[in-house]
């Protein structure tokens, strides 16, 4: 008669043991108090309730950075709230079509610290079409504008839309966003946003905030495009 072997006990079978019998400590007290366990902030043992207490005290820390974290972020987007709010009223208040566009790129400028701002629109009404603004875009840059459906964020391989920039070498990173009247596919504008730090607009940075900026800049500079006459019935 041969004798069938008792497979070893094991760690996941202590673990498990422990898991499923949650009473084992309360007939077992004394068991606590021998437990030692080798403590993460050197080689030292420690007993059972103080290498809890450290992973309690962790815990709160990381909650503590994630709160800390979470008050930041608040902050900064308030703060980014309140400069979008001045620059939008900066925009209403102005009276004169004629002048939106330098009262918009100042205004990015100064609330946004970006260094180097410029916008160029096109099809604009008679009377404002030997402004600056409304010359020098060619039909190649016409084009690509119409083609971005989100902003370009990434480095100046020598646009020409860069070269309406007062220092365009010291471009070194761009953001182009296009400029639309409502869901029209083709743009009437493109606003130009530079930097010389090359990571200021990277290609993998999010679009969601220049997209703003865009749909604000457009709604407020359609005031230079022809009044279309409704029609009648």
């Amino acid at each position: 008669m041969t004798h069938q072997s008792i497979p070893p006990i094991t760690e996941d079978d202590i673990a498990n043991y422990l898991t499923n019998t949650p009473d084992f400590f309360e007939r077992h007290a004394d068991v606590l108090g021998t437990v030692q366990l080798t403590s993460p902030h050197g080689k030292r043992a420690v007993s059972l309730q103080e290498r809890q207490a450290e992973m309690l005290r962790e815990k709160i820390k990381g909650l503590e950075l994630k709160a800390a974290e979470m008050i930041r972020h608040g902050q900064e987007n308030t703060t980014i709230a309140d400069k979008l709010q001045r620059w939008t009223r900066e925009l209403l208040l102005t009276r004169l079509a004629s002048d939106l566009p330098a009262v918009a790129a100042r205004g990015i400028a100064d609330q946004f610290l970006v260094p180097q701002v410029a916008i160029k629109v096109w099809g604009v009404a008679p009377e404002f079409a030997a402004e600056p603004y409304a010359q020098g875009a060619s039909e190649d840059v016409m084009a690509f504008a119409s083609s971005l459906t989100q902003p370009y964020c990434g480095a100046n391989p020598g646009l020409e839309a860069a070269q309406w920039l007062g220092d365009p070498a010291a471009a070194a990173s761009l953001a182009l966003i296009p400029l639309r009247a409502g869901i029209a596919p083709q743009a009437f504008g493109l606003l130009v946003l530079a930097s010389s730090d090359a990571l200021r607009f990277s290609a993998d940075m999010g679009t969601d905030f220049l997209e703003r900026i865009g749909e604000l800049t457009s709604a407020a500079l359609s005031r230079l495009r022809p009044v279309v006459p409704a029609a009648t019935a």
